[in-house]
């Protein structure tokens, strides 16, 4: 076995970084749901693409937390979806299909829509979707485009906050940590995010001044043009069955 050299550090890939980064975050007092969420917003950030393996040892050693414990979260989110266990191959971030793709707009355009049909005043706060839009652009200007993908994710997750659902709230996160798993698809991000980027703008608009059935419109057509982008990108490179 090789051994570093004296006086080297050895390095760590950005995923270990990241999860070393996450560890304060599960406390004295870690579970296996606070270990899937953070597994799940790092999927939700684009860390681990579609067919990732996730190593056991590494992931348990970045967020110090058990193998009983990470493996229950493994089993937690895969029940969402999000993760696959492969026989004597271990565990994997799923990789989705056409239907998949179809289903979860749906569930999008139901969710979402809905969120804003009522609106008919001005909320008391949008500072969270305020928030994810500044992020979007800030993106944009660092040619992030993986960045402004997760930033037009954090959008949507505080649009659906208007409901005031838990919830809603815990529904969205899974559908959204999904939906990143759809977005590596597409071989030109910038061409598919940029464009959603001033539609974001202009449903905060209507949302500020209480128009939800003018944000609803939006948006349903903003969700009915990414669908069929992405069906289409997903249908010519990976089969559905």
């Amino acid at each position: 076995m090789r051994t570093a050299e004296p006086g080297k550090v050895r390095q760590q890939s950005p995923q270990g970084q990241a999860l070393e980064a996450d560890r304060a975050l599960l406390g004295r007092t870690s579970t296996a749901e606070r270990v899937a969420d953070v597994l799940r917003t790092r999927i939700t950030e684009g860390f681990f693409p579609p067919g990732t393996r996730l190593a056991e040892d590494a992931i348990g050693s970045g967020l110090g937390v058990s193998r009983n414990t990470l493996r229950e979260a493994f089993q937690l989110l895969t029940h969402e979806r999000l993760l696959t266990h492969q026989l004597n191959r271990g565990v994997f971030v799923r990789v989705l299909r056409v239907s998949d793709v179809i289903d979860l707009y749906r569930v999008r355009k139901l969710v979402e829509c809905a969120a804003v049909r009522d609106i008919d005043s001005p909320p008391q706060s949008v500072q969270e979707m305020t928030a994810a839009v500044v992020e979007g652009e800030q993106a944009k200007e660092r040619l992030d485009w993986q960045g402004l993908g997760t930033a037009n994710l954090h959008f949507h997750q505080a649009l659906t906050a208007l409901a005031g659902s838990s919830r809603v709230d815990e529904l969205m996160r899974g559908v959204l940590a999904e939906l990143r798993l759809v977005f590596h698809v597409m071989a030109d991000p910038r061409r598919f995010h940029e464009p959603y980027l001033a539609s974001n703008r202009e449903i905060l608009g209507r949302i500020e001044i209480g128009d939800g059935p003018g944000a609803e419109r939006l948006l349903a057509a903003y969700l009915d043009s990414a669908r069929e982008q992405l069906v289409d990108a997903y249908a010519r490179q990976t089969p559905d069955g």
